[in-house]
């Protein structure tokens, strides 16, 4: 950590200097564009909390994952497993299942209706957006936490370009990943990209000296760009990804923190996953009015199986397939960027749209016993299906938004949207052989609601704005594929957001500042709770009442040109109610779970030339994350702790060559435990450590 304070010591001074000096006109920070409100807009006009991470800031900080990305964004923690399909984001205290997420990933504008194929590898990724707050006014349903976009690289339509980097690290890591992209004659261009990334497992099972997380996964992409005139365009997305990867790193949580990185099993399982998605999207820009769709294929399967009593005796394995297909489609017209509609002496833009979905989910989940396991009485193996599990999901949104310019300095911004969806239910669960009747259940619920939005945002000064917002938020109820008896259903979530913020730039933009303030008030919290009755099971259940407040602040600058400066601060106070029981306990006044109260990151970025062709180049970053709890009943946590990240090289024309350290100092920390079966962990809770010290070197070329 020494080594960035030092690296942020020696660009302060140039950054004092800066501000008392008249700037240089063309040392600015780079411009941002964001589609945080679905038209692409400068992110320091919108009355919006959104952090912008681009193209090269992904690059220069070897970014691969959304996980990743989020430490730039304040109040974002994502629970990451050692297993890919698992990445359960959390912004200001807002999360749930992966099936039925309250922050929805957008790639190139689909939505992800389940977080198993939301955490992709990055190709040919150009920026990532994460939008904090209700958005559910444009976005609908489960997006009252908030919104990631990420959108892919266009491809170029003016010559051939491309680039491949080449990472070596310990731990036998090795991530081969190329793009190229160029025209095809005068009204196409196509873009093509692959990917391989593979490593050993940090964590070792000691009982057969195996690691047992090890990572394995081929990616690819590839786009065709249609610009049949100038008004025209169409575009043409394909996506796949397929990893192998090993079993989970899941092991006793005081044992982990005694000995970290190791396990005790009988069984060493795997976790699979295979991700296909295909996109279309069409545009026509009118002298008055645009018009845009969105269409989207997603289909993903997994396959995992895994020692669930995570202990070296012959007890419990599971075996877990599931898969899921998903159709989306989102027409949306809106006024031309040059065309609003004027209205006396004040002027309105617009957007309306529709969204229709579906989405089918199948899961067989087969628990295994071993004889005399579920009782002294049973000598024989039983396989526990738990779930046999269909759910069919259908529905409908419309939505309006407008944006009045009352004068050169008020706007007044308002929308709102209809969300109906439909879903079905066929779930059981049986033993075999059949020691107890088989359950089963068929069921069928709809869902309805109306998310509104206001905002009042006053431009101070040019570069400067101040807003405040009321927002509505809304998360759909529906099935557990398996869950107690009687907890078959939940019903919906819903938030009321308040915020105030301002945004600001300075020194002929080379310096932004934003700062935000919000409280949210929850009802029918929904909260993922483990099935104690079915180790390493979960489900959806509705706990009463919470509330969450807190602020966020930004700054990033270029003090000169070479010469960048970041951090954020975010601090979040998440409870629950008074009053709220879970799992029939109250929990009113206890921290609401995997909430770190506060999230800062900071660091540089130095770029230096050794002559015209030939520039070092290094970056360092520092990111804290506060204490939190690992579940509602706050028995069990993790404490605060930091992680510093290095990287420095040598770059060429065409060429480049830097080293790297990502948790440079080697701090142990668990970011996710969960409260399981004392008979099988002594102190109440599994959970996998962080990623340890990892460093290696990248090779590239690019032209």
């Amino acid at each position: 950590m020494r080594l960035s304070f030092v690296l942020l010591g020696l660009a302060l001074p140039g950054m004092a200097a800066a501000q008392t000096a008249q700037p240089a006109p063309q040392v600015t920070l780079p411009t941002v564009t964001v589609t945080a409100q679905k038209e692409p807009a400068d992110p320091q006009g919108l009355p919006v909390s959104v952090t912008t991470v681009p193209l090269d800031a992904l690059w220069n900080g070897g970014m691969t994952t959304l996980g990743d990305a989020s430490i730039y964004a304040p109040n974002a923690y994502f629970t990451d497993f050692t297993a890919r399909k698992l990445s359960n984001p959390r912004f200001r205290g807002i999360g749930s299942s992966p099936a039925n997420p309250a922050i929805t990933t957008y790639i190139d504008g689909v939505p992800q209706l389940n977080t198993n194929s939301s955490s992709m590898e990055f190709l040919d990724v150009s920026q990532v957006e994460f939008v904090r707050g209700p958005q559910s006014a444009l976005f609908g349903r489960n997006t009252l936490g908030g919104v990631v976009n990420v959108q892919s690289v266009r491809p170029s339509s003016t010559r051939w370009t491309g680039a491949a980097l080449v990472p070596f690290g310990n731990d036998s890591a090795v991530d081969v990943r190329a793009d190229a992209s160029g025209p095809v004659g005068s009204k196409a261009a196509v873009g093509f990209a692959f990917g391989h990334s593979q490593r050993d497992g940090f964590t070792k099972n000691d009982v057969t000296g195996h690691d047992i997380d090890s990572r394995n996964g081929t990616f690819g992409k590839a786009q065709l760009l249609l610009t049949p005139a100038a008004d025209w365009e169409a575009r043409l997305i394909y996506t796949g990804e397929r990893a192998r990867d090993g079993d989970y790193a899941l092991n006793d949580l005081a044992s982990l923190r005694e000995n970290p990185f190791h396990s005790s099993r009988d069984f060493e399982g795997h976790t699979n996953r295979d991700v296909q998605s295909t996109t279309f999207l069409a545009r026509h820009a009118g002298k008055s009015m645009a018009f845009s769709s969105t269409t989207g294929l997603v289909h993903w399967k997994t396959d995992d199986a895994t020692d669930l009593d995570y202990t070296a005796a012959p007890l419990l394995t599971r075996d877990n397939a599931e898969k899921d297909l998903q159709f989306t489609e989102e027409v949306r017209f809106s006024s031309a960027p040059a065309a609003s509609i004027p209205l006396g002496r004040a002027s309105l833009k617009w957007q309306a749209g529709v969204f229709l979905f579906t989405q089918h989910y199948d899961q067989d989940a087969v628990n295994m016993f071993q004889p005399f396991v579920l009782s002294p009485f049973i000598p024989v193996p039983v396989d526990q299906h738990s779930p046999l599990a269909a759910l069919d999901d259908a529905g409908v949104g419309v939505y309006g938004h407008g944006t009045i310019a009352f004068t050169d300095r008020l706007d007044a911004t308002v929308g709102a949207r209809f969300d109906h969806e439909n879903r079905k239910a066929s779930l059981q669960t049986s033993f075999d052989p059949p020691i107890a009747p088989p359950v089963s259940v068929d069921a069928e619920k709809g869902f309805s609601n109306v998310s509104p939005q206001a905002a009042l945002s006053f431009k101070v000064r040019p570069d400067d704005i101040a807003y405040v917002s009321v927002t509505g938020g809304f998360k759909a109820g529906g099935f557990n594929p398996a869950s107690p008896a009687g907890q078959e259903a939940y019903n919906e979530e819903k938030t009321w957001n308040i915020e105030g913020g301002l945004k600001t730039a300075w020194a002929g933009r080379r310096v932004t500042a934003n700062l935000a303030v919000f409280s949210i008030d929850w009802r029918d919290l929904q909260l993922n709770l483990p099935n104690q009755a079915v180790p390493g099971q979960f489900y959806i259940a509705n706990v009463g009442g919470a509330r969450s407040s807190g602020l966020e602040a930004e700054v990033n600058g270029r003090a000169r040109e070479g010469l960048d400066l970041f951090a954020t601060f975010g601090y979040t106070h998440a409870r629950f109610d008074e009053g709220t029981t879970s799992s029939g306990v109250a929990v009113g006044g206890n921290a609401i779970p995997n909430t770190p109260n506060y999230t800062a990151s900071f660091g540089t970025q130095v770029s230096h030339p050794l002559n015209p062709s030939l520039r070092l180049y290094g970056r360092a970053e520092v990111v804290l994350y506060g204490g939190f709890k690992y579940d509602d009943l706050n028995l069990a946590g993790q404490d605060a702790y930091s992680l510093t990240n290095l990287r420095f090289g040598v770059r060429g024309k065409s060429l480049f060559v830097e080293g790297w350290l990502r948790n440079a100092f080697d701090t142990h920390y668990i970011p996710v435990a969960f409260a399981y079966s004392p008979q099988l962990a002594p102190s109440g809770f599994i959970g996998e450590s962080g990623r340890p010290r990892t460093f290696g070197l990248t090779a590239g070329v690019y032209y």
